[in-house]
């Protein structure tokens, strides 16, 4: 296991962190922490996973983000430095929103992006 924090992998915004938060106390999920990575898949080749997980995998990045355990997988984990996630709530939309400078070319239903290959070396 290696430390996200270090490295300033990713981000939460002050909305993420109380909603997860939230979330761990109305499911009694209690010690639980948030994993966060890449999958293949999607129409344009990756998307997120963001799950809660009462542990981290042993390849996973564990850091702790206002006393939540965040577990990075480590499936090019390179592609999520300088994440964040947010949480929006507004007229058009609500729920977890992903701002990854990384990603390139998005899908248009916005569920799934591609990163540039070059990067990884």
């Amino acid at each position: 296991m290696s430390d996200a924090a270090d490295a300033g992998l990713i981000h939460l915004s002050k909305p993420a962190i109380e909603n997860i938060r939230d979330i761990l106390k109305d499911n009694d999920m209690d010690g639980y922490g948030l994993r966060f990575g890449i999958r293949g898949g999607g129409c344009s080749g990756y998307s997120y996973l963001l799950e809660f997980a009462e542990a981290p995998e042993a390849d996973d990045a564990v850091t702790e983000i206002e006393g939540i355990p965040v577990f990075v997988g480590a499936f090019k984990r390179d592609f999520l430095q300088g994440t964040t996630i947010d949480y929006l709530t507004n007229e058009w939309e609500s729920g977890f929103k992903i701002n990854n400078p990384n990603a390139r070319r998005p899908c248009g239903c916005g569920e799934s992006f591609d990163i540039d290959e070059e990067k990884s070396g």
